[in-house]
């Protein structure tokens, strides 16, 4: 499933199928950059290729598991041989079932981390040397306010704090090739993981939603186009002096 447009910069967002990797992709469309758009299943892709479309950019959806590594290859080649070199990536893709730790499988341990913070060195590793050659690069990790601990998800919270450290190693080491690396951390965002949030704990999504605003400085919860906005920032030329951050969108501060 690709639609190209010559000329273009090129974007990859993992995850992009839905939720806020689908708003990120739109958002850089619109900005000008044709897009990779990677998810488990690229049927799933479709409604973020045609948003992308009919934003006037240039889309290429493609099937990967961001935590394997032939997979990862084999996407990333695809998209520069289709849209061009990718000087953009915004690693989004992510999971994060809840799960008691005396309860969990060391499988579920590996899945989450191997979504979360293995797929990021992945896809970043397959996309550096596009960014290098160009003397050009933004990276832009998903970590998660999760980062600064999570009881109910230590699997996911580990990882997601792993990712920031992963972040800030890359801005050191790459910023000589004119890459900067930068994660955001969001909130409460209205998601596909919050509404299975909602489900487990076997409560309304619009009452959970309400629920979480009131404990939120700004008054309402996210939403993904308040993490598009951010992504479009810290990609930006704008943002060529900001590298090796962390900046938490979440509607009030982060202890």
């Amino acid at each position: 499933m690709t639609h190209t447009t010559d000329g273009r910069r090129t974007a990859i967002v993992t995850g992009a199928a839905r939720g806020i990797g689908a708003a990120v992709a739109r958002r850089l469309a619109r900005e000008g950059f044709a897009v990779g758009v990677v998810d488990l299943d690229e049927a799933d892709c479709a409604d973020t290729v045609e948003a992308v479309v009919g934003a006037g950019g240039s889309a290429t959806a493609v099937a990967a598991d961001v935590s394997d590594e032939a997979a990862v290859a084999s996407a990333v080649a695809r998209i520069a041989a289709e849209l061009g070199p990718p000087t953009v990536l915004v690693n989004n893709a992510g999971i994060g079932p809840r799960a008691e730790l005396v309860e969990m499988t060391t499988r579920q341990w590996d899945t989450v981390t191997g979504v979360n913070l293995r797929g990021p060195f992945l896809v970043t590793r397959a996309v550096c040397p596009h960014m290098i050659a160009a003397g050009w690069g933004r990276i832009v990790n998903m970590s998660s306010i999760s980062a600064v601990g999570d009881a109910a998800r230590v699997d996911y919270g580990s990882a997601k704090a792993g990712l920031i450290g992963f972040t800030k190693s890359l801005a050191l080491q790459l910023g000589r090739h004119g890459i900067t690396a930068n994660a955001i951390a969001p909130g409460f965002v209205v998601s596909d993981m919050t509404r299975a949030s909602a489900r487990r704990l076997g409560r309304d999504f619009e009452e959970f939603r309400s629920s979480a605003a009131r404990s939120i400085p700004v008054g309402r919860v996210g939403e993904p186009e308040d993490i598009a906005h951010t992504v479009s920032f810290l990609v930006s030329p704008d943002a060529g002096f900001v590298s090796g951050q962390v900046i938490y969108v979440a509607g009030g501060p982060v202890d």
